[in-house]
């Protein structure tokens, strides 16, 4: 079954979904960074190539699509998270872009569907702004259910990171077939994410001017802290904090940990393996600035796969 993915990003979504047997045949996305990343590996690493299509959504037409049974959209999350300033649907030209996504799915009418945003979207103007979602869904015919599922719970991947995934088809015994997820044992620990031997000096706070506001809080091997602007916040679940897209500029939500060289930020490459990235998948060179933002902007590969597994299985089942 074929699908398009809106708000693609560096391909998560396109990544798990694909696991499963699905292909995606159109990949959107406005930001050129994520398609530096996303064409140096769909383009040249994975196959069939792919290129990611830069463009405002707003100005993507409906018609412009091949052939499709399922659309996937990762929407910006910001206008919802507690971490911003929660305009919501107010928030023109990020939280309105939902509204393009009822666009697309009312012309094109495909079987079903899986957005993905923040947990705070359950909550966001007292419940208002997930009836509207659901209105909005229901009333160009589609059966919508939703999950907050944390990475660490369903994903066996050592990271606290708890997003809501809204599932929705067209056909009403489908939807009776589908089921999110159940819980997974975490098995996998922050030293599978992690870098085996001495990364780059850069990356050292040891000879910096933050080393002193660490040094006496950063004592553990088996924990992920976060610098959170004016002090260090420690993770009791010994798994990795939740990874943001500001994780890379001006020093808040920075994802810290102390190895035999001293105590260091989490690399880029180590925020895509608590992601889910597999090994193949290549970071370019590009700032670290923008390869934290779409690693943090991104989603956790290995629970998409099983929710895409689950929606195959339903539409499979009738």
């Amino acid at each position: 079954m074929n699908f398009v993915d809106l708000f693609a990003g560096i391909g998560g979504i396109k990544l798990g979904f694909e696991k499963v047997g699905f292909k995606a045949v159109f990949s959107n996305d406005f930001d050129a960074y994520c398609k530096t990343t996303f064409d140096h590996n769909f383009s040249e690493i994975f196959h069939p190539q792919t290129e990611l299509y830069l463009e405002d959504i707003a100005k993507v037409p409906s018609d412009i699509f091949p052939e499709f049974d399922l659309l996937t959209g990762g929407f910006p999350c910001q206008p919802f998270s507690i971490a911003g300033y929660r305009k919501g649907f107010t928030d023109k030209g990020r939280g309105d872009l939902f509204f393009e996504i009822i666009r697309i799915l009312k012309d094109r009418k495909p079987k079903a569907f899986l957005l993905e945003n923040v947990k705070n979207l359950k909550t966001h103007n007292e419940g208002k702004t997930l009836e509207l979602i659901y209105n909005e869904l229901t009333s160009i015919g589609y059966y919508v259910d939703d999950s907050v599922l944390n990475t660490m719970e369903y994903g066996n991947l050592p990271q606290n990171r708890e997003r809501v995934y809204i599932v929705g088809f067209s056909s009403k015994e489908e939807f009776n077939k589908f089921h999110f997820p159940r819980k997974t044992p975490l098995k996998k620990t922050i030293y599978d994410c992690l870098e085996k031997n001495k990364v780059d000096d850069k990356y050292y706070y040891n000879d910096k001017p933050l080393y002193e506001k660490l040094k006496n809080d950063v004592r553990k091997r088996d924990t992920v802290y976060q610098w959170r602007r004016k002090y260090v916040r420690e993770n009791k679940s010994n798994v990795c904090p939740t990874l943001t897209a500001n994780m890379g500029t001006g020093g808040h939500n920075v994802p810290i940990i102390l190895d035999d060289y001293g105590i260091r930020k989490l690399t880029p490459r180590e925020c895509a393996n608590f992601q889910g990235f597999p090994k193949e998948y290549m970071l370019p060179k590009i700032a670290d600035s923008q390869l934290y933002k779409q690693i943090g902007n991104s989603v956790s590969i290995s629970v998409i796969e099983r929710i895409a597994l689950s929606i195959k299985k339903a539409i499979e089942a009738v």
